[in-house]
């Protein structure tokens, strides 16, 4: 198992580096040429500024078992093809159960600029102390289970 982390503004980096290290678990940062990221832990990957070439450099990387933290729908649904398990930098994990509504949403929202002429919609709230807890606490609780899912059951109890 490996975590892959789709790294172009991803606010929990750290976060994600420091409860990996816990487990023991190798991270691997991918970010494009606009970003310079450096890390005592990860293994970092620049890819090509092009248009998705983080995106499907990750998805080529993964494997079924792995991790994936992104904010991007399209990548999470890759990943999910892949049986790597996707989760969101605020914490919630992409399923085969939700995917299809969100690439939905996106698209609707997709629409709805080109309609209205607009670029963006009123984008998400402002990141908090709170959503960084949030995080860290999905994300080593999927950790524990991966690393010892037998052992995760039993505490559970």
């Amino acid at each position: 198992m490996q975590i892959f982390v789709d790294a172009d503004a991803c606010p929990v980096i750290g976060q994600i580096e420091r409860i990996a290290r816990k487990y023991k678990v190798p991270v691997t940062l991918l970010c494009d040429t606009n970003h310079v990221l450096v890390s005592d832990y990860s293994t970092v990957k620049t890819i090509g500024a092009s248009a998705d070439a983080v995106d499907f450099a990750l998805i080529n990387l993964c494997h079924a078992g792995d991790v994936v933290v992104t904010q991007d729908f399209g990548v999470a649904a890759m990943a999910l093809g892949r049986h790597a398990y996707a989760v969101h930098q605020d914490g919630w994990q992409y399923t085969d159960e939700n995917i299809d509504r969100l690439l939905m949403e996106r698209h609707l929202a997709k629409k709805t600029r080109r309609a209205s002429k607009k670029n963006h919609l009123k984008g998400a709230h402002k990141r908090t102390a709170a959503d960084d807890e949030t995080f860290c606490r999905k994300f080593e609780r999927l950790l524990q289970y991966l690393v010892n899912p037998q052992g995760f059951q039993k505490s559970m109890r």
